[in-house]
């Protein structure tokens, strides 16, 4: 991204540029800056964007071996293609390519064998974008909110992003539902991020693990209930709880053998500034109870799977079974 920023700034750019990764919001971010530095807001003539998997490549070929009408530079920006995991023939088309088009590829997924990859890697740029730290997740916040004149504590910072999770699209949809909701202050509270921001199923699961800790079996039923009346699958909130179980158990582990918070966060997979929530839940179970909970959640969803349980009902026992 730092390199990125760069070539805006000093506005030589690479032909070719490939923005990969999970953080769809970082992708749109970039590509974005990019097309609005090298062809200007309104220059629609020199642009041609392709998106999915049925791209025609000799289409895009002999769109990169236009010259631009009237201007420097033209621009294709390819979306979502799978190029990168596939072989095609768009390696030795681009091979040639004049040095007045510029393409950007936004992949999800890429493979680093392939050619088109190599291509890109040794004329371009390639910026794997998968989320931001723990740190300047907060920075991000904080920024969205200084745009609007709001203030907000780091106390407060983690609660918010408790609920909203680490997806950077959601933080700023969630961000904005405040600024709306505090029009009148200048400083963000915990009260006002429970009373408007809208939790992530995954943050309604932990609560619910929370309650089966707890032995508050209304309480973790009736946070079941509310995903179900929001047309979550009953299987769906299974395979999280399992899940969350899984985590609670891995964390558990690793905390005995190195108690580092980046190691755990890298290696279970989950952000950084959540991983103290959960070393705090799994002190709530033994490590028998974590095993034999997963054990009884394969099992229902094997029953489920094989006919011989509802599966609304087989999410009830499991939550029932736990929380006595």
């Amino acid at each position: 991204m730092k390199v990125i920023k760069e070539h805006i700034k000093s506005g030589t750019y690479k032909p070719l540029y490939l923005l990969y990764g999970s953080e769809d919001y970082l992708k749109r971010l970039y590509r974005d800056k990019l097309k609005a530095a090298i062809l200007g807001n309104s220059d629609q003539m020199n642009y041609s964007y392709y998106e999915g998997k049925d791209i025609d490549v000799k289409k895009v070929s002999e769109t990169a071996q236009t010259l631009p009408f009237f201007q420097d530079r033209r621009l294709i920006i390819i979306e979502n293609s799978g190029l990168f995991k596939s072989q095609s023939d768009l390696t030795d088309l681009l091979s040639d390519m004049p040095d007045t088009t510029i393409i950007v590829f936004v992949e999800t997924e890429i493979d680093k064998r392939n050619r088109l990859f190599k291509l890109v890697r040794d004329r371009g740029t390639v910026s794997e974008m998968n989320g931001l730290d723990e740190k300047n997740l907060k920075l991000f916040v904080v920024s969205l909110l200084e745009q609007e004149g709001k203030k907000i504590t780091e106390a407060t910072v983690n609660h918010f992003l408790e609920k909203t999770g680490p997806d950077m699209e959601n933080i700023r949809t969630e961000a904005e539902k405040l600024i709306c909701y505090a029009w009148d202050r200048d400083t963000i509270t915990i009260s006002d991020i429970d009373t408007i921001v809208t939790a992530q199923i995954t943050g309604k699961i932990f609560l619910m693990i929370d309650a089966i800790a707890q032995k508050q079996q209304n309480k973790a039923l009736s946070l079941y209930y509310d995903l179900l009346s929001l047309r979550e699958k009953p299987m769906s909130i299974l395979y999280l709880i399992i899940r969350h179980f899984n985590i609670l158990l891995q964390v558990k582990e690793l905390q005995k053998s190195s108690g580092n918070q980046n190691s755990i966060s890298e290696k279970v997979g989950v952000p950084p500034f959540a991983v103290s929530k959960y070393i705090a839940q799994s002190k709530n179970f033994t490590t028998k109870r974590l095993k034999e909970a997963l054990e009884y959640g394969t099992d229902i969803e094997e029953q489920v799977k094989t006919g011989r349980l509802v599966e609304k009902i087989g999410v009830e026992l499991l939550i029932v079974s736990f929380s006595k």
